[in-house]
């Protein structure tokens, strides 16, 4: 079966301006500014600018295909990425590098009055939705009762829809989006703003023309009961990335393990003075099972760090230690980051990868060495993040078993750099 959809390492990265500020600022601090900006140089010309600019990645090598006529839920915590992949999806947006395939015509509903002009009626909105979607008058008028009919608002056909509240705003979206007969319908969040009775009939509407009809869903919700009772299929994106594709049970499963795991990590990645001293600042460390069988959770485990290096010209080198609860070191890996001296001051990205079913059920933890020219240490911090690996608890043989788990001698292993120095300074 040809996929209906087929994204391949898709990447959206934003650039963040930051402007120092002071702790408080008076109504004369504000006025004595905008007076000044009257005699102000232009910003390209002005000499001691106090802005500064980040680059931040809201999607990251993202790749999936989807076939024609599944529902899938994309699943993630804010910010993960969702709403950008499907304004990506949905033309709104251009990937900064990637690309994606669709067949068919594509009907979203991302926001509250997406798509529709705040001074024409709701009668007209339909008919304009439809030319959007590049469907006759024919086609249109052929469809209209049904719409009218779901979305409840006969009674305010004619009026403008920007005197329409927020409900009445969803009803009328959603039955245009649903009724007009696109191969792929893609809904956001926004479905919340409904009452629980009209959520309960898009869900139907939903299957209904995925199951009867052929159309491909894509639904994004944190109600994990209305995910799990449509659809079929389960993305899960964390930080940009993605982290797991497969049955939707399994997905939700794997997000609620997740979310318990990053919960604490970025606590500790959003304190305000990272870890670490003049030479090596953590920045991020995140671990992420890796998607498989859902029955051994940890099937596979990520270690996804981010760290910033202020050595230029410089060998770089990370060693990674992972060490059970009696403290013995199960695993230890070190590998060279640069080569040829050309280290450069700014933020890396790595992955490394433990092998499927390397670690038995239990707590571990994780200590960091980064080193120069595998001779000379540069920071080095012992126990930095704790996890622990789950098991089902059925009896079955996935049970913990004596011992550690060590499949073969030698170990295969991964580590791949993500991204290497992005910001210098």
């Amino acid at each position: 079966m040809s996929s209906i959809i087929q994204v391949k390492d898709l990447s959206k990265s934003y650039t963040i301006s930051h402007e120092g500020s002071e702790k408080y600022t008076t109504l004369r601090d504000v006025m004595t500014k905008r007076a000044r900006k009257l005699f102000s140089f232009p910003k390209s010309l002005s000499i001691n600018s106090n802005v500064t600019k980040e680059e931040f990645w809201a999607l990251k090598d993202v790749s999936f295909d989807i076939q024609k006529g599944e529902r899938v839920g994309i699943i993630g915590r804010n910010g993960a990425g969702k709403s950008t992949l499907l304004k990506i999806l949905s033309r709104i947006v251009e990937p900064t590098t990637g690309s994606i395939k669709i067949k068919g015509r594509v009907a979203s509903l991302l926001e509250v009055g997406t798509g529709f002009h705040p001074e024409l009626s709701g009668r007209e909105n339909i008919f304009l939705n439809g030319a959007i979607l590049g469907m006759s008058r024919a086609e249109i008028r052929k469809h209209f009762d049904a719409i009218v009919d779901f979305a409840e608002i006969e009674k305010f056909l004619d009026t403008p829809v920007k005197r329409y509240s927020s409900g009445m705003y969803v009803r009328l979206a959603f039955a245009v989006a649903a009724h007009l007969e696109p191969e792929i319908l893609i809904i956001d969040e926004v479905l919340a703003v409904g009452d629980a009775q009209f959520q309960k009939k898009c869900l139907g509407k939903m299957e209904d023309v995925s199951k009867n009809e052929g159309r491909t869903v894509l639904f994004v919700s944190h109600n994990m009961a209305a995910l799990k009772s449509l659809c079929t299929k389960g993305i899960v994106l964390a930080n940009g990335q993605l982290c797991f594709n497969g049955s939707q049970l399994d997905a939700v499963n794997f997000y609620q393990n997740i979310h318990e795991l990053n919960s604490i990590f970025d606590n500790k990645a959003a304190m305000e003075n990272a870890p670490g001293n003049d030479k090596i600042r953590i920045l991020k460390f995140h671990v992420l099972p890796r998607h498989g069988d859902i029955l051994t959770i940890f099937s596979g485990i990520d270690f996804h760090i981010e760290f910033y290096n202020s050595s230029e010209n410089k060998n770089l080198d990370i060693t990674l230690e992972v060490e059970n609860q009696d403290n013995i070191i199960l695993f230890h890996y070190g590998t060279v980051i640069t080569n040829n001296n050309d280290s450069k001051r700014g933020i890396y990205n790595l992955k490394f990868g433990l092998p499927t079913k390397f670690l038995n059920a239990g707590k571990y933890s994780v200590s960091l060495i980064f080193g120069e020219s595998q001779r000379y240490l540069l920071y080095s911090v012992k126990d930095f993040v704790s996890f622990e690996v789950l098991t089902e608890t059925s009896g079955s043989n996935s049970d913990t078993l004596p011992g550690v788990t060590i499949p073969e001698l030698y170990v295969d292993h991964s580590f791949k750099t993500l991204s290497n120095a992005s910001a210098n300074g």
